[in-house]
């Protein structure tokens, strides 16, 4: 425990020191320009993006330039997994999908991440999990020599897998026009405050999380590692690496058991995928949708000054950068529970070679957005919380105080925090999906 506390003041202290260079430490003291403008795209675009985001792809599709369908995926449409709530809502367990993580060893020495596909055109392209260790093999055991002692080290698994959970894409556009600065400006202003505590000896506050910084400067804000900054980025990904379908900004993913997979032209053209992305982009935001009687909607609001007083907010930050009612800092946080881990709380610790510093540790997650919560369940990255009750209990790590704050209440302050979340809901101007959501049938698994 005493180490995991001086992880996180290291990280969160490493950030502000490099924070203190100069113009950037200026910089990130003055707050970003709020969202102004709502996105738009023309009418005949948006339909063009709703057509390529309800069609259900096949092999030598028509609609594609390229081999279509595949060669592996886990989806044949977009809304076959963007449901719950309307047509680009979130999905439930039975579409979560298989993502892996190596990392680094002194053979190969880059982090390296992807998908377990669930289905394949052919059967020589199903991927299987045990696959993965031919590409990444266990680093055996030795002995080496430490203070003069022989020390026995275990198995290194460079291998992390993990069920991820369909995020709802509701007011993904508007979180596209977030600038990077406003998230950099309040994680700066959190830090700050929350050190200046601890410097009080006020140890019960929460720990601020940290801004995923990509390679190349820029910040991350879609994607449950915050691996992806703008919407186009993740647009790409998603259809390259669910449907297969390559697209001008990132090739189809080809299977892990014949990466020499022939090079094909992109299944999407420049038009289509700016279309697909223009539909997302536009797709409604959600909204509180308070009850009509003036006895629910003083229950709502004592609810909301529940969740404010035991610093959910903290973390779920109602407004940022101007966007109202998002509820999320955007941020990575811990939320495992460090007593219950038998590997350091995920930390640098565990590996051969050490992550990069802004590369997420493995029980880092990025905060989801709350708005639309009440119809997104389950919760959580891995979808492991079905409700919202089981969804508070399970936060541990960094937001381990506000557990413990929630576990004190006296039921009926639970009880009106749940109902307050409640009305957090799907825009009611979304599209309504089918009511039998459509069904995987492979072609080989």
């Amino acid at each position: 425990m005493r180490g995991y506390r001086l992880d996180r003041m290291r990280r969160r202290v490493g950030y502000t020191v490099l924070g203190l260079s100069g113009t950037w430490l200026l910089w990130t003291l003055l707050p970003g320009m709020p969202v102004m403008r709502a996105p738009r795209a023309s009418a005949e675009e948006q339909a063009v993006g709703e057509a390529l985001f309800e069609h259900e792809w096949r092999p030598n599709d028509a609609l594609a330039r390229g081999d279509g369908l595949g060669p592996v995926f886990n989806g044949r449409s977009c809304a076959e997994c963007h449901f719950q709530g309307g047509i680009g809502g979130g999905g439930d367990n039975k579409h979560n999908v298989l993502a892996f993580e190596a990392h680094p060893t002194r053979d190969n020495p880059d982090v390296r991440s992807g998908l377990v596909h669930k289905f394949a055109v052919e059967g020589r392209y199903a991927e299987k999990t045990n696959t993965l260790h031919d590409f990444f093999p266990i680093v055996p055991f030795g002995v080496k020599v430490e203070a003069g002692c022989q020390v026995l080290r275990q198995d290194f698994d460079p291998v992390r897998t993990e069920s991820v959970n369909t995020t709802a894409l509701f007011g993904a556009g508007w979180i596209d026009r977030i600038a990077a600065k406003s998230i950099l400006h309040h994680n700066m202003t959190t830090s700050v405050s929350r050190i200046g505590q601890e410097l009080s000896s006020d140890f019960s506050g929460i720990t601020p999380g940290r801004p995923r910084i990509l390679p190349d400067g820029r910040v991350g804000k879609f994607g449950w590692k915050a691996q992806f900054a703008t919407l186009e980025e993740f647009v790409a990904a998603a259809c390259a690496n669910e449907i297969g379908l390559g697209n001008p900004k990132m090739p189809q993913a080809k299977p892990l058991v014949r990466s020499a997979y022939p090079e094909v032209a992109p299944d999407l053209d420049r038009q289509q995928f700016r279309a697909l992305v223009a539909y997302i982009d536009t797709l409604p935001r959600p909204a509180m949708l308070l009850p009509e009687s003036p006895r629910a909607q003083t229950r709502a609001s004592a609810g909301e000054a529940v969740f404010r007083r035991i610093g959910c907010a903290a973390c779920h930050t109602p407004d940022l950068g101007g966007l109202d009612g998002v509820y999320s800092d955007f941020l990575l946080h811990r939320l495992d529970d460090p007593s219950k881990s038998s590997n350091q709380y995920g930390g640098r610790e565990t590996l051969e070679v050490p992550l990069p510093d802004q590369h997420p540790l493995p029980a880092e997650w990025k905060t989801p957005p709350l708005w639309g919560v009440a119809d997104s369940a389950p919760y959580f990255h891995d979808g492991g919380s079905p409700t919202l009750e089981t969804a508070i209990e399970r936060h541990h790590g960094d937001a381990e105080p506000v557990c413990e704050k929630y576990s004190a209440l006296a039921q009926s302050d639970r009880s009106a925090l749940i109902f307050f979340l409640k009305t957090l809901r799907a825009p009611s101007d979304a599209k309504p999906a089918p009511s039998a959501p459509a069904t995987n049938v492979a072609l080989s698994r």
